[in-house]
């Protein structure tokens, strides 16, 4: 496994880092599918240790994936697992107390000191502002950055993160926030990273960033062959190309393009459509879900940055061009 520099944070992680979005479940949020079927607390727990051995150790999370179950989960394998050689990241933000906003400094603490119980820590290495919504006007953000800075200083979380699905909300609150790593939504398909600013924010600051979905929830593999339905809780559910057979054609296709150019590597799909996010990102990484032994093991065999020609192919057999 290729370990990088997380940026300022002077940490090495590995180029494809564990994601635990799917280990909290179907979920509901607000009436609103946000989880993952097809959870199983065993393979997950399993998945932990296999990725610690295969030196997947840097470990994603959020307070909201199931409510605190997957942060609970992570708790649960610290017996198995030398807490110190995990660096840990989780986020708040998403999960409000019934009648505030997002981002109330008081639940903010709560959420914190419950995040510290589920993980069975006494610090979290990297905490993230899950989203850039801070209320009209951005009238919640000054308050919200003012706890988070003392939650630092009070030693109970060590670096801070900014996340959010559109690459230009990050950009409107970079500046201000100074965070040590960022966390967008990444894929070969959906990506305004570099057309935003954000890369070269990155670059110039010296940040880490963490590309999550970068496989676009399993779609890119090209392993579906027709319209998909899931179950109330899936956040799939609300995916409008599971359910385009034109969308589902394409990605077979171009899965079957890369398994022909990398045909000589494991696992060929995997390692094209991580590669190429990963071209000329010195501080990069990825957040891939695994949710079981094997998922870890594939997950374990790529990380390698294509070259700019390849990672260029790459995008346009993905993008029908």
């Amino acid at each position: 496994m290729r370990h990088i520099r997380f940026g300022r944070t002077d940490v090495q992680v590995p180029t494809v880092s564990l994601g635990t979005w799917g280990h909290g479940g179907p979920h509901l949020s607000e009436g609103i599918s946000v989880g993952w079927s097809g959870h199983d607390d065993r393979a997950a727990k399993d998945a932990l240790v296999a990725a610690h051995r295969a030196g997947i150790t840097h470990w994603d999370t959020a307070d909201a994936y199931g409510d605190g179950h997957a942060e609970t989960l992570i708790g649960g394998v610290w017996e198995q697992v030398p807490r110190r050689d995990v660096f840990l990241a989780t986020k708040f933000g998403w999960v409000r107390e019934p009648g505030t906003h997002y981002y109330d400094p008081v639940f903010m603490r709560k959420q914190c000191d419950r995040s510290l119980r589920n993980l069975k820590t006494d610090v979290i290495d990297l905490y993230y502002f899950h989203h850039c919504d801070f209320g009209p006007k951005d009238e919640y953000f000054d308050d919200a950055l003012a706890l988070t800075r003392k939650l630092r200083d009070e030693g109970k979380i060590r670096f801070v993160g900014l996340s959010d699905w559109d690459s230009k909300k990050i950009m409107k609150f970079i500046a201000r926030v100074d965070p040590d790593v960022v966390q967008p939504y990444r894929n070969i398909v959906d990506d305004g990273y570099e057309s935003s600013g954000l890369k070269k924010w990155v670059d110039d600051h010296d940040l880490g960033v963490a590309f999550f979905s970068p496989i676009k929830h399993g779609l890119l593999l090209g392993k579906y062959t027709e319209a998909q339905k899931f179950t109330e809780g899936d956040f799939r559910s609300r995916i409008a190309d599971f359910t385009d057979p034109k969308a589902i054609e394409r990605y077979r296709h171009a899965a079957e393009a890369m398994r022909k150019r990398f045909d000589g590597h494991q696992e060929p799909v995997l390692h094209a459509v991580i590669g190429a996010l990963l071209t000329d990102n010195e501080t990069a990484c990825v957040l891939l879900g695994q949710r079981n032994a094997k998922q870890v093991q594939a997950a374990a065999a790529v990380g390698d940055a294509l070259s700019p020609d390849e990672a260029a192919w790459v995008k346009r057999m993905y993008l029908g061009r």
